[in-house]
Order: structure tokens, then sequence, then C-alpha cells
């Protein structure tokens, strides 16, 4: 009997030492790295838009009162 509980007080030694040594490098891993960030979300091509009907309204503009002047 003594033989029997010593050899599994050895063996509890073993897993408490090799637990030990082995958990915390596998708590420390990092998760999986974030999704990157969409390269369009909507917003350059709303400005894009915003921006070519601008001009155009400058253009519209300039002609309405181009032709508005009388010589």
């Amino acid at each position: 009997m003594a033989m029997r509980s010593s050899s599994l007080l050895f063996v509890f030694i073993v897993v408490v030492v090799v637990f030990s040594v082995f958990v915390p490098g596998i708590q420390a891993q990092k998760g999986f790295a974030p999704a990157p960030a969409p390269a369009s979300d909507g917003t350059t091509i709303d400005q894009g838009i915003a921006c070519v009907l601008m001009l155009l309204a400058l253009a519209v503009t300039y002609l309405v009162h181009v032709v508005d002047v009388p010589f």
C-alpha cells in the first residue's frame, strides 16, 4: 500500500509540474487578429459623387451667368 501511495504522489507531482510549465504558455496565446477594415465603406464613393455634382452645379451656374450678361 505504501508503494502505491508513493507512486500516486509521484504521478501527481509530475502532472503538477507539467501543468505549471505548459499552462501559462497556453494562456498567453492571443486570439485571432481582428479583420482588416474594408477598403471602401461607401463614404469615398459618396464624396466622389458629391464632388462631381458640385462641379456640374458650378459649370451650370457659370453658363447661366455668361448667357445672362448683355454685351
